[in-house]
């Protein structure tokens, strides 16, 4: 196979078998595939089309157009780098080198055993700015996207600074020359590192990598890149729907189960989201996915129905081989978590219910209240894939009645990109039709309910009534009025230690 390098730092530039190939004059397509390289994961066509083309333009036309363009550079006989089918577009990893991705890979693998020579070569690799000159290339998405890259390849350069600075195989030039560079570049952690190395150790205490210990601190050099170290891939159902996982942290698993309005790559920037999966993830291997029908999962299924959310994580357990495990189901994943545990008792070693319920509104709700529900997905059917957040907004008012106005805000526009409109009225009708209130008491696996006391979208003896339902379930609530939690209140610490201790306790 003809050899393809690809080099992301810097000017964007791709090289086959050593000589250099002349790339298309349009900046949006040399972002593109800048962004497809980077990235090394299927996107959807319409993600693609909302990154780099406006709306005025015919974005899916362009999108043919610079692919076109692309499978000429990238692409030969022997090498077929961009994939591409109906629905998602992707460039196949395995068929290039490329820089960035390499001395990543180094770095993860094999951090403290890297030779002074190559962490060299990776400091002037990482020694420029990543994919130069393709600023405003594409929309808000795509300039977001690429400052993030920018800086993960920052907090890879001052990794190699570090270890440059204290290799056991560096000349003392060489020391002051890189210890100056990382003092100018991270002075609070060079300084840490210098006064570690001079604390004196009790006998036979190992010392804590100061590397280790300030990445640990809330806006350490790598707290941020380690929200991106999450690995994604794809199994396919019995209907041959993809569903979308990740993978983030080492340690025992505990798995997610898929709830509504989520998405594995925004998510982390989620204030309902980002901080809990970190913190989970500091000492367990968190495991989620996108619900079929949304996120990165396809949307265009025929069957969205409470059954095939439960298969769905049926497959994606069954896919990574988890033997025993902790299972998290948050508003309607606590009732597929129930009807999991029940089918598999043998799997399951603990339940964590987070503002869930038994039963959906067309089985509980008042003929009043049905009616607003119906009315509700009335109008997200017409009015949820509108530039008008109105629609959007009663689902964040009452998701999250306590948030900030910018929260709120990025929730309205975080809610467009996680499923279509035709869905999320679909969605609705799944999660009133849920009922697995015969099937509590049935339940083995350690129990605990956690539930806010004034939650505007499911209220708390919803939460109470599994709880009762379920042999010997521990029932918590919380102080707050939100559904789902923002990280800033207190209520969601309160949570988190909560289900730390419930772990703890029942050795999980």
């Amino acid at each position: 196979m003809a050899e393809l390098e690809i080099s992301l730092m810097g000017e964007l530039r791709v090289f086959s078998e050593g000589e250099e190939m002349p790339l298309p004059a349009s900046r949006k397509a040399r972002a593109l595939l800048g962004f497809l390289v980077a990235t090394g994961r299927p996107h959807r066509r319409e993600r693609l089309c909302e990154l780099f083309w406006d709306l005025p333009d015919d974005p899916k036309a362009a999108l043919r157009w610079s692919l076109s363009k692309l499978r000429k550079v990238v692409d030969a006989p022997d090498r077929v780098c961009i994939v591409s089918d109906r629905e998602r577009v992707s460039f196949a990893q395995n068929r290039a080198r490329v820089d960035i991705h390499e001395i990543q890979a180094a770095l993860r693998d094999r951090e403290g055993h890297c030779g002074f020579e190559e962490l060299e070569e990776m400091a002037r690799s990482l020694d420029g700015v990543m994919l130069d000159g393709l600023d405003g290339a594409g929309g808000e998405g795509f300039s977001a996207w690429l400052t993030a890259e920018r800086e993960d390849a920052q907090a890879a350069w001052l990794t190699v600074v570090r270890l440059l600075a204290t290799h056991p195989e560096a000349t003392p030039v060489s020391v002051r020359k890189w210890k100056r560079i990382w003092q100018e570049a991270d002075p609070e952690a060079a300084e840490a590192h210098e006064e570690e190395a001079a604390r004196p150790l009790p006998p036979q205490v190992p010392r804590l990598p100061v590397s280790r210990a300030h990445a640990q601190r809330p806006g350490g050099v790598r707290g941020a890149r380690g929200l991106r170290t999450q690995r994604i891939g794809f199994c396919e159902g019995p209907d041959r729907t993809k569903i979308a996982y990740a993978t983030v942290g080492e340690g025992p698993p505990l798995l997610k189960a898929a709830n509504w309005l989520t998405h594995l790559e925004f998510d982390w920037a989620a204030p309902i989201w980002g901080r809990c999966f970190a913190e989970i993830a500091r000492a367990r291997t968190l495991i989620r996915y996108d619900e079929r029908g949304c996120g990165l999962s396809d949307w265009d299924v025929d069957d969205l129905s409470f059954d095939a959310f439960v298969e769905d994580l049926e497959l994606v357990a069954d896919k990574l081989g988890l033997e025993r495990f902790p299972l998290l189901g948050i508003s309607q994943g606590a009732a597929v978590s129930v009807e999991y545990a029940v089918r598999h008792p043998e799997r399951v070693s603990g339940l964590i219910l987070v503002g869930g319920y038994a039963a959906g509104w067309r089985h509980l709700a008042s003929p009043e209240k049905q009616a607003r529900r119906e009315a509700v997905r009335n109008l997200t059917e017409v009015g949820w894939g509108t530039d008008n957040p109105a629609y959007r907004h009663i689902f964040s008012q009452t998701f999250m009645p306590e948030a900030s106005a910018e929260d709120l805000d990025w929730f309205d526009n975080f809610q467009r990109q996680t499923t279509s409109a035709r869905n999320a009225a679909r969605f609705q009708d799944a999660f009133g039709d849920i009922d697995v209130r015969d099937r509590l008491g049935q339940v083995r696996a350690p129990t605990i309910v956690l539930h806010s006391r004034h939650d505007q979208r499911i209220p708390v003896e919803m939460g109470r009534d599994m709880a009762r339902g379920i042999p010997g379930a521990e029932f918590v609530p919380l102080e707050s009025r939100n559904h789902v939690l923002v990280d800033y209140e207190p209520a969601w610490q309160v949570c988190l230690q909560t289900v730390a201790d419930f772990l703890s306790e029942h050795g999980i």
